[in-house]
């Protein structure tokens, strides 16, 4: 029997995040000849967001196929970036850690229209990261898309589908032009795409099993993403490997730029037909159709319960006794909070917000003053939710929280990266403002 997503509002959304996870670059001489390329262009173009017409937007295209970027661990990619937009553009990466020459703003300024950029990126780990450039987005003149960037495990997993599930949200005026985050969104009409479009059918065969990874491109928007029928199993949260278990009612929360990987696999009758919902703490609207085809299934009986997925080498242990404490508060009004600031009037010379050696452990106190959810993503480095009482932490790491109206939550991470790193604060509001503090590992 289907059963219905449950009822969500904007604080079970959050609830249930908080107990789920909740231009072509010329080849160099020499080796770099065999590197993998990502070359990138910032420029305009049109996105499909309502039947029948198109929608003038910005777009970040690469020399690779249309769709997720696919890379190996360990690879150091070539990475170019040609701006063609009239305004300046910052990559800004989800999940890379330890990329301290890649760091928007801190590690690489932003890149002035006409310009060019080209450098050097190891990824150090597997799992599903997000490149936008949406940093310098707010109130510009077209909204800016996002891009999956899968690196896969150095040993096979044991999956016959590895598919990527980006979730974006947009807000069109009567006139059907689309606006940029960071300004009111009144009059407007919210819609949501998967992989580009208003609806997607993944079509299997009995037996399957599905590596999902379901990617919350979203703008501002904290989601929930149901797929009925099936045990859906979270494997791994922000690219890092978890502890697998069940989602609850085969229900996911994820904030903005937040990545979960699932295993699904296809039991259901050959023929039938499974929806995946998705609710924005409003109503629930189908976006996407599990199919299983009647071809012959794969195999006589599903497969065996999966194994967890290879380690990263994030350390087993955090030292709390001796860590670094500090207290962050967000969505506070601008004017008792000067240290947050805008990505435009952001300089690099600002003085950090706490400086930490390499390989101390630090904790965040994060204190949400807003009347509304608040988002925190913590550049360089993946980082621990602890238990309340600060005696242990979830089987799971994070790069981004989301932290409920008067809320504080409590965060721990291996300072292992030197470097300089961003911190970005939001609320849960279309006219909100992406702000940012930064923090050193020396």
């Amino acid at each position: 029997m289907t059963r219905p997503i449950l009822p969500v509002t904007r604080r079970t959304l959050l609830a249930g995040l908080g107990g789920t996870i909740l231009a072509p670059l010329a080849p160099a001489m020499g080796l770099a000849q065999t590197r993998p390329v990502l070359a990138l262009q910032a420029r305009a173009g049109t996105a499909s967001l309502r039947p029948g017409a198109e929608t003038p937007t910005w777009l970040l295209p690469s020399s690779a196929p249309d769709g997720p970027l696919r890379f190996k661990r360990g690879d150091e990619i070539e990475v170019s970036l040609e701006n063609q937009l009239p305004v300046p553009v910052a990559l800004n990466w989800s999940g890379v850690d330890g990329a301290a020459s890649a760091e928007p703003l801190l590690g690489r300024p932003a890149l002035a229209p006409g310009g060019k950029d080209a450098f050097r990126l190891l990824l150090r780990h597997a799992g599903t990261s997000l490149i936008d450039t949406r940093l310098l987005g707010d109130g510009q003149a077209r909204p800016s898309p996002a891009r999956a960037l899968v690196v896969q495990e150095a040993e096979p997993v044991a999956v016959d589908r590895d598919e990527v599930l980006l979730i974006e949200d947009a807000r069109l005026r009567p006139d059907g032009s689309a606006i940029a985050p960071g300004v009111d969104p009144k009059d407007t009409t919210a819609l949501f795409t998967i992989n580009g479009k208003a609806s997607l059918d993944l079509t299997v065969r009995a037996n399957d099993r599905l590596r999902l990874r379901i990617v919350n491109g979203c703008q501002r928007n904290v989601i929930a993403f149901k797929i009925e029928d099936h045990e859906v199993r979270v494997m791994a949260i922000d690219g890092q490997p978890a502890e697998p278990f069940p989602a609850r009612n085969g229900q996911l929360v994820l904030a903005p730029g937040t990545r979960i990987d699932v295993f699904i696999d296809a039991v259901r009758p050959a023929g039938s037909t499974s929806n995946i919902l998705l609710h924005d703490g409003k109503e629930p609207r189908p976006i996407a159709r599990l199919v299983v085809s009647a071809d012959a299934p794969i195999r006589d009986k599903p497969l065996p319960s999966a194994a967890p997925l290879p380690s990263n080498g994030l350390p087993a242990q955090l030292d709390l006794k001796t860590a670094l404490r500090v207290d962050l508060a967000l969505g506070a009004p601008a004017a008792s909070q000067p240290d947050w600031i805008k990505p435009a009037d952001f300089a690099a010379a600002s003085a950090p917000t706490f400086r930490a050696k390499a390989g101390r452990t630090v904790v965040l106190a994060l204190t949400n003053r807003a009347a509304i959810p608040s988002i925190f993503h913590l550049h360089g480095h993946h980082f621990r939710l602890l238990d309340r009482l600060d005696d242990g932490w979830k089987p799971f790491w994070l790069d981004t929280l989301a932290i409920d109206a008067g809320q504080t939550q409590r965060i721990a991470f291996a300072a292992e990266y030197a470097g300089r790193w961003l911190m970005e604060a939001m609320a849960t509001d279309w006219a909100a403002p992406r702000l940012l503090r930064w923090y050193s590992v020396e």
